[in-house]
């Protein structure tokens, strides 16, 4: 097998693949030109898609050598937490939406951090209000990490190959040095006061001289590939149990965390039923709490799947506007309803119910817009960081994976355990530490995200993968703290409605509104005149280019794939300049 890879464009099939139930030799993919804009990369037998083409590749080979996609996306994850150590991460956590094509089986993996067992309601509080400092860059903000424990579950109940097998290569990466690409190089620079101030990060990250790594340099990282190769030797223990667990609890000793031994050796992850919803045909498998994506996005699409939507033009004032409309319901509802289920109720039948959709749909005015104080969580129901990174990975038997995983900002935070070259997250900020008090993202909450012992916190991320009769058609997810929920939910729609390729559909311009704070972020890219459209009819219009709220730039970041007709169509978001996306072909 040979790989055909690009940065938007790569374009060979020949041959038909196990899923397929069209003859290769009569059906062809579409000859995509110029006047299309964007176009997807094309594989015949397998697609990977991710932040950084160096793990994607990765991804490839691994397909390439008989893997099958589980294995694929395990060894991305582990080789991302080498190239893309902002997000990419072993000292963070996620979730998995896996389809397994031979079982007619779509299920998922929660690898959340926990919360540890000394993580008290009032651990941030100081004087009745939050400490952020406390929250979000002190070591009592880590939670226990997830994600290998994550990905062992993943490879050994659904992959073929070995855990070590699939995090070799990640293990050489760390070994031998990458070149680094421009948007590490930025990073280094942009957080370097940060970095530089914390030992560990300064040590890894930084010459020894104290300059920057810059675009193709090596990047050697000697003590990540010994907590890899720890693994290899030693599977999940290695880290939960053994050397590394106990390197974090040293570094969380020293730095006046709250993690101990037995909070590692007690992390598990658990395997949930996916988030069922449809649309127009299409079943949507999306990550149930604590993740709030997936009852959010059916939420969201089912208030809006009687309207005659492309009718009404791609992102019109029209369109947008009930767009703003259902994000501010759901938003408000995720506000209340959703967190760990371990913990609290989560009333996922009632928020994904089409019924209840509709009531929720009755209240739109199409002439102008609400005011998010008219919009309260909805009574009786029952009785989130930019650094975040996603891929989507399907192969020639028609497995598929999307996995959405983050660190939060604790890279940023230069959160590292000392000798272990491990990155650590800080997700404790995402707990709920006073009712309806903000977050660092601007994000509010009630008792359902309360902040508990051993308890997951609500996350936004939203891995997903759309299916058709069956079979996976659409598999997508994005960083972006908590626009990714709207991200997922305006991708989707760009596909099923407006019928656009992954790569156009990628590429759109989006909106992003989320209940509290009252206001909607547009990127720049939306028409002025729809723009002003909306501020007539109300709508509380911010820019990007007015620099609106939690350093906003840009609304999510795709790795997407979509299998149709006998092939794969992939596409990562041209809003990130190393990400790569590679078609598995004979």
């Amino acid at each position: 097998m040979r790989m055909i890879f690009g940065k938007l464009v790569g374009v060979l099939a020949v041959s038909a693949i196990c899923i397929s139930q069209v003859n290769a030799q009569e059906y062809m993919p579409p000859d995509y030109e110029a006047t299309d804009g964007f176009v997807p990369v094309i594989g015949s037998e397998g697609m990977v898609s991710s932040r950084h083409m160096i793990a994607t590749k990765v991804g490839a080979e691994i397909l390439e050598k008989g893997g099958n996609a589980i294995d694929a996306a395990a060894a991305v994850a582990f080789a991302l937490a080498v190239v893309h150590p902002e997000a990419g991460n072993i000292g963070g956590g996620g979730f998995m939406v896996v389809h397994i094509a031979d079982e007619n089986k779509t299920t998922t993996i929660d690898y959340r951090e926990y919360a540890a067992s000394k993580a008290t309601h009032d651990l941030y509080v100081v004087d009745g209000k939050v400490d952020p400092f406390l929250s979000f860059e002190s070591r009592k903000s880590v939670g226990v990490p997830g994600t290998v424990a994550g990905m062992a579950m993943a490879v050994e109940k659904y992959g073929t190959l070995s855990l070590a097998e699939v995090i070799e290569p990640a293990y050489k990466l760390a070994r031998d040095g990458f070149e680094v690409g421009r948007h590490l190089e930025r990073t280094f620079n942009t957080h370097k006061e940060k970095l530089s101030s914390a030992p560990e990060t300064r040590a890894v990250f930084y010459k020894a001289d104290g300059s920057n790594y810059i675009f193709g340099d090596k990047l050697v990282q000697s003590d990540l590939a010994g907590s890899l190769k720890s693994i290899m030797d030693g599977g999940a223990d290695a880290f939960y149990k053994g050397s590394i667990a106990k390197k974090i609890v040293a570094d969380q000793e020293k730095y006046d965390g709250i993690i101990t031994l037995e909070d590692m050796a007690d992390y598990t992850p658990v395997e949930r039923e996916p988030v069922f919803g449809t649309y127009k045909g299409y079943k949507i498998a999306a990550m149930p709490p604590p993740s709030s994506g997936g009852v959010h996005v059916v939420q969201m699409l089912n208030m809006l799947e009687n309207d005659d939507i492309k009718s009404k033009g791609h992102n019109s004032a029209a369109t947008l506007h009930l767009y703003i409309e259902a994000m501010r319901q759901a938003y408000a509802d995720r506000s209340l309803y959703t967190g760990d289920p371990a913990f609290f109720d989560v009333p996922v039948a009632k928020l994904t119910d089409k019924e209840y959709a509709k009531e929720m749909r009755a209240r739109i005015p199409m002439d102008r817009a609400r005011k998010s104080s008219e919009v309260a969580p909805t009574k009786g129901l029952n009785s989130e960081s930019p650094q975040t990174t996603h891929f989507s990975v399907m192969d020639k038997w028609g497995n598929a994976v999307s996995n959405t995983y983050t660190v939060n900002y604790g890279f940023y935070m230069g959160m590292m355990a000392g000798g272990t070259g491990i990155v650590l997250n800080n997700e404790m900020d995402d707990f709920d530490h006073l009712p309806y008090v903000a977050d660092v993202n601007g994000n509010v909450s009630g008792k359902a995200n309360a902040q508990e012992p051993r308890k997951r916190p609500r996350s936004s991320m939203t891995p997903t993968i759309v299916l058709k009769d069956d079979v996976p058609f659409l598999l997508t997810g994005s960083p972006g703290s908590s626009t990714i929920i709207n991200t997922v939910f305006q991708t989707i729609m760009n596909v099923i409605e407006f019928d656009m390729n992954i790569a156009a559909a990628s590429s759109k311009g989006r909106i992003h509104h989320e209940w509290m704070p009252d206001q909607v972020l547009v990127e720049d890219s939306i028409n002025v005149d729809t723009v002003n459209i909306l501020e007539g009819m109300g709508h509380n219009i911010k820019l990007r280019s007015e620099g609106a709220v939690y350093g906003f730039r840009t609304l999510g970041e795709t790795a997407s794939i979509v299998y149709r007709d006998g092939y794969f169509y992939g596409a990562h978001d041209p809003r990130n300049m190393d990400a790569g996306t590679v078609g598995i072909n004979k």
